[in-house]
């Protein structure tokens, strides 16, 4: 590399970010390991830019993620021109509300006027704030935003809906059920598949537990098979009340005939392959004068045959004037249902949002859901389309958008009006994007569509980082960087300047393991004999135990809790220690990885390091209704939760402590070089503690039995 003469502005800065804040090029990527200082970087960009290049502040635009990081920019900028400290006292002021804060820091930026110029912007901020100015040519300018649960920050809370995306669909489905066909088609799809779960390969072999009897009717009683549960929905569509296999005695002899239909004085029999004979039991129909008809299983293999079949039997039997026309209301049908009909509808939500994020067209994921081989994804999309189609309108209607349609009609608007686009073209000479990792495929078209093919793209992140795929990011994005933007410079900043060189380097192992990355060396600049311990516990009880005695050490040697990170990968794994930690009266910051993204701690413990289920790598391969619109290999699931471990993994800038279980250790521990390790077990009297010896044979039993189960006596 060639030697740079950096700046007085870049001297805190080592060689890498240096050349990544100097660089010239149209498309730059600087890779940011963890802890490379990567905001730092960006910050430097923009100060080099203004102060050095003589950059006017205007032709600069940073985009970021979060609101949180856009302040973060703004105040770090401004706490670089803060000569008494006074706006520094206020940032950490602990007695000052957010809310006292936003005001100071708008007053800081006005008076700050090269910062003030600077555009700095959440993508969605960004395209709100094109739409308000220049959208009415493509939406009306006094939309509302709509969102997933109504809460929002301050100063989006007076063009926000007063209605959430959940409460606008369920409007969408009770219209749609005003249509008699649709609302017992859909109580069907709710009642297999939000209630028996017909779907789930298990819930058959359960049937043994409840009498045979898994098909829930119509109406709600339980039946033995589909055909039964047709027959019953029949007989309830046509307003007839039923008795399922009432008991019936003739002449001392008893029966359990499959329907008894009051209104027609009829009996009915279901016969399959598994029916028992009948001839018995029809005869004793015939001597009691009672009329008993039979139905075949093999009617049942075409509807329609088996609706004449129905009607033929019971029609006339019907008293004169009886009215078979049942009336239904979506109120009546689903009370006591509200839990199934607020999953269906959080799958509906997430569909829209996939379909968005992805750039899908409609018509093609409906006609591809349409013809999938599984019954559930077919009628789930069936029922789903005309609840999106009144939905869509519904938002229209209203001048609804909610924060994809932002990116979306951003695009249209700058794709359709030249005069627009190139106002934009002329404004920004430099268009900054941190976090580039977690970009989506409709973000990476926003910024094409905005970028002036002259001005510099100069995107920081770090593919190792990326874990919102189930958000709709695409790693593929900052991997494949440079096929996306033609003749772009890539440059890694290769210094960890929070980790010791233990952690650094297990973590870069261990990711290594991925196929679908970019390869990058990294080396601590902190040193350290420090090894990452991994204890093995004999229960998950001991491993909490062990974690306690841990933290008790840690605090006598006068580390606070706020020092300490606990992390895990789903919330319930840490339900136990919070117990246990509330017990002892320690004080511990505990996350999920996903929302300790960013952070970093002295001290890290990560738990819950088994395989399989409820472990991690905890790979859910998610719904197939899902699939339909963005399908996922295994082996990409892997990969993330993989990356997800290096975000644990790297949050520890001293100590890092793992547990796991005897037997069932994650995968992900034997990925860490043993020369970064090292293993902690328990001691035999550990082990041994809360058990005690039978007597009679000798057997080590727990405590709390009563008796041995190898010989069976009192202990």
């Amino acid at each position: 590399m060639a030697k740079i003469n950096a700046s007085p502005s870049l001297v805190s800065l080592n060689k890498h970010q240096v050349a990544a804040v100097m660089a010239e090029d149209r498309r730059v990527l600087v890779i940011a390991g963890a802890g490379s200082g990567k905001t730092q970087t960006i910050l430097q960009k923009i100060h080099y830019l203004i102060h050095e290049k003589n950059v006017k502040p205007s032709e600069i635009l940073a985009i970021t993620f979060t609101k949180n990081a856009a302040n973060e920019m703004i105040d770090r900028l401004l706490l670089s021109h803060d000569p008494n400290g006074s706006y520094r006292d206020i940032l950490f002021n602990k007695s000052l509300t957010d809310k006292e804060k936003n005001i100071a820091r708008r007053q800081n930026i006005s008076r700050t006027s090269w910062v003030r110029n600077v555009t700095i912007r959440t993508f969605h901020g960004l395209c709100y704030a094109i739409l308000k100015t220049y959208g009415v040519s493509v939406f009306d300018s006094k939309f509302k935003i709509i969102t997933d649960t109504g809460f929002v920050d301050d100063d989006m809370a007076a063009i926000t809906a007063s209605e959430t995306k959940y409460t606008a669909l369920h409007k969408m489905l009770i219209d749609c059920c005003e249509d008699q066909e649709y609302l017992i088609r859909f109580k069907r799809y709710v009642l297999d598949y939000l209630v028996d779960k017909l779907h789930v390969p298990h819930r058959l072999s359960m049937a043994l537990t409840n009498d045979n009897k898994i098909y829930t009717t119509l109406n709600g009683t339980k039946v033995r098979s589909k055909s039964e549960q047709y027959i019953a929905d029949w007989l309830y569509r046509h307003n007839l009340k039923f008795a399922y296999e009432p008991k019936v005695t003739f002449k001392d002899v008893s029966f359990h005939p499959d329907f008894f239909v009051p209104e027609a004085n009829l009996y009915i029999e279901h016969v399959s392959n598994l029916s028992k004979g009948t001839s018995l039991k029809e005869k004793q129909f015939f001597l009691a004068g009672k009329h008993l008809v039979r139905t075949y299983e093999e009617m049942t293999k075409d509807t329609s045959v088996f609706n004449l079949a129905l009607d033929r039997i019971i029609r006339d039997k019907l008293p004169d004037g009886f009215n078979a026309n049942c009336v239904l209301n979506y109120e009546e049908e689903f009370s006591g249902r509200h839990n199934e009909i607020r999953n269906y509808l959080r799958q509906l939500i997430r569909v829209i949002d996939m379909i968005k994020v992805d750039d899908k067209e409609w018509d093609e994921i409906f006609a591809h859901a349409t013809n999938d081989q599984h019954q559930r994804v077919r009628e789930f999309y069936y029922l789903a389309i005309p609840i999106i189609e009144k939905y869509k309108s519904y938002c229209t209607d209203r001048s609804f958008l909610d924060f994809n349609d932002l990116n979306i009609k951003a695009i249209e608007l700058l794709k359709s009006n030249d005069e627009i686009r190139q106002k934009f073209f002329n404004q920004y000479k430099y268009i900054l994007v941190d976090e580039f990792q977690d970009v989506n495929k409709i973000q990476v078209n926003f910024i094409r569509t905005l970028m002036n093919p002259e001005s510099q793209l100069f995107c920081v992140g770090d593919d190792w980082q990326s874990i919102y795929g189930f958000r709709g990011s695409d790693v593929q994005y900052i991997v494949e960087f440079q096929r996306f933007f033609k003749d772009a410079k890539i440059i890694s900043l290769q210094t960890n300047y929070r980790s010791t060189s233990n952690i650094v380097d297990a973590s870069s192992e261990v990711i290594r393991n991925n196929k679908f990355m970019l390869d990058k060396v990294v080396k601590a600049y902190k040193k350290s004999n420090s090894k990452i311990e991994v204890y093995t516990s004999t229960d998950f009880n001991d491993g909490v135990e062990w974690t306690v005695q841990k933290v008790k050490e840690l605090i006598k040697k006068q580390v606070t809790s706020d020092q300490i990170l606990f992390l895990y990968r789903r919330s319930k794994m840490f339900e136990p220690y919070r117990e246990r930690f509330k017990k002892e009266k320690i004080l511990v910051n505990a996350k999920t990885i996903h929302a300790a993204k960013g952070l970093e701690s002295k001290i890290v413990f990560i738990i819950g390091l088994t395989q399989g289920s409820g472990g991690f790598p905890d790979i859910w391969l998610d719904d197939r209704i899902y699939h339909i619109i963005r399908p996922v290999k295994y082996d990409i699931l892997l990969e993330e939760e993989r990356r997800l471990f290096y975000v644990a993994l790297t949050r520890a800038a001293d100590h890092l402590f793992l547990i796991t279980e005897a037997g069932n250790e994650s995968m992900f521990i034997s990925e860490i070089p043993a020369s970064n390790k090292s293993s902690v077990t328990p001691s035999i009297k550990s082990i041994f503690k809360n058990k005690k010896e039978c007597k009679s044979c000798g057997t080590l039993v727990e405590n709390s039995f009563r008796f041995c189960p190898t010989c069976g006596k009192k202990v």
